[in-house]
């Protein structure tokens, strides 16, 4: 799949051109290893930051601010945000601007209005994810909040007659029943609870916000199939959808109380570190995530969850008994081995039967040697969910600048796989 730039244009190479790595092979390599990691790092330090802030926004004494205020703000800044860089990208001549947004926006109507309805789930996502995080740990929350993984699945399979290998149903399983025992164990106690916090209302909120996330990344990757559209222009008319909406949402919720109080009622440091989070993280994600794999993201969302959990044991006093450490393991194994590209699986398990008894191969005189697996992924796999999962990062709304397949060259992500796999055949599983 041809990675599409910043800029709108595809990333595949003209019958002519000469990529810099064809050039200087063994520094591309390097440099884009050392990108790999650099998003990873990215990914999950947005992950995790996002829920902390959220989550100490909302549990701060004094005067709480307005969710719905925070999720236009957040509008507001992403699409000014995209207007600048579109405005940077025509070299600051405000006519080819005007001209650009007036054929892409308005002229061209019908792709306009196609982002209305991703927007309105998106907004709606938004405003679920405070009232979530505000009645559950955030350690909870980020384990549960996997679910969208399963909703995606399928949404994936109902609207884009997908099919998942067994695999990944087994991993699928695998994480419901990881989210099952940490909401069990929620339920149970799992210590101290202030008096403000209702875990029912979080977790329909954390449900509501993974079936709209599900729904949302499919739709988008069905209505989005063959458009040409740069990255900033998709988010800049999301941005302006998610506003219009988001105002809508916060006269029909709040707009008595807003109105008497303020707009930026409770807003501190700490709320603006949310907002900025929201609307800059985002974007941010949306442009390294070219250079993340879906074993890479699957690794961050997985370090995302450990994270979040140290971190909630320091900030929030949070409990961390076995049956927490059971599914959120459970849930970790899942998401990593959801992630794992079928190629990646069958070079697993054919590794695995060869080591298991002798199986010589000879190749016939004169035949070219059949094709290895490659660090920079030469062997066309087929990751789940390509557009799906990564046109809307966390459901938040941000189009995503590319998509490279590239597959991570680790012995130990490799290892926990063939782990999984033997786990997975010992329960009779695939």
């Amino acid at each position: 799949m041809a990675a599409v730039g910043v800029g709108g244009s595809t990333g595949t190479a003209g019958p002519g051109a000469v990529s810099a790595g064809a050039l200087e092979p063994g520094s591309a390599t390097a440099a884009h290893r050392r990108l790999k990691y650099i998003s990873l790092a990215v990914l999950v330090v947005q992950n995790a930051s996002l829920i902390l802030s959220i989550r100490y926004a909302r549990t701060l004494p004094g005067d709480r601010f307005f969710a719905t205020t925070a999720v236009v703000m957040a509008e507001v800044l992403k699409g000014v945000t995209c207007l600048l860089l579109l405005f940077a990208q025509k070299r600051g001549n405000v006519k080819h601007l005007v001209l650009f947004l007036h054929e892409a926006v308005l002229v061209q109507y019908v792709d306009t209005l196609k982002l209305a309805v991703p927007s309105l789930i998106y907004t709606l996502q938004n405003n679920l994810q405070y009232v979530a995080i505000s009645n559950l740990p955030a350690a909870t929350f980020q384990v549960t909040y996997q679910l969208k993984i399963l909703t995606t699945a399928l949404f994936s399979v109902l609207m884009l007659n997908r099919s998942l290998s067994r695999l990944q149903w087994a991993s699928l399983l695998l994480l419901f029943t990881g989210v099952a025992i940490v909401q069990a164990q929620q339920a149970g106690g799992g210590g101290p609870r202030p008096l403000d916090q209702n875990p029912g209302a979080g977790l329909a909120a954390v449900v509501a916000s993974c079936l709209s996330s599900g729904f949302a990344g499919v739709y988008f990757e069905k209505i989005l199939k063959g458009s040409s559209g740069s990255v900033w222009l998709r988010n800049l008319q999301l941005g302006l959808f998610g506003t219009a909406l988001g105002l809508v949402g916060l006269w029909w919720a709040e707009g008595t109380a807003v109105a008497r109080r303020g707009f930026f009622f409770g807003y501190t440091p700490a709320v603006w570190g949310v907002v900025l989070n929201q609307a800059f993280g985002g974007l941010l994600v949306a442009v390294v995530v070219k250079y993340a794999d879906n074993i890479l993201k699957g690794f961050a969302t997985s370090l995302s969850i450990v994270l979040s959990t140290v971190a909630s044991i320091r900030l929030f006093g949070f409990h961390l008994d076995p049956l927490f450490a059971l599914g959120a393991g459970l849930v970790i194994g899942a998401v990593y081995l959801y992630s794992l590209p079928r190629g990646a699986v069958k070079a697993i398990a054919s590794a695995s039967a060869s080591a298991s008894g002798p199986c010589i191969h000879q190749q016939p005189p004169g035949q070219p040697p059949p094709p290895q697996l490659s660090s920079r992924g030469d062997l066309i796999t087929e990751p789940f969910l390509p557009k799906s999962v990564l046109v809307a990062h966390q459901g938040e709304g941000f189009v995503a600048a590319g998509i490279e397949d590239a597959g991570l060259p680790s012995f130990s992500l490799l290892a926990l796989a063939q782990l999984g796999l033997n786990s997975l055949s010992v329960l009779g599983v695939g």
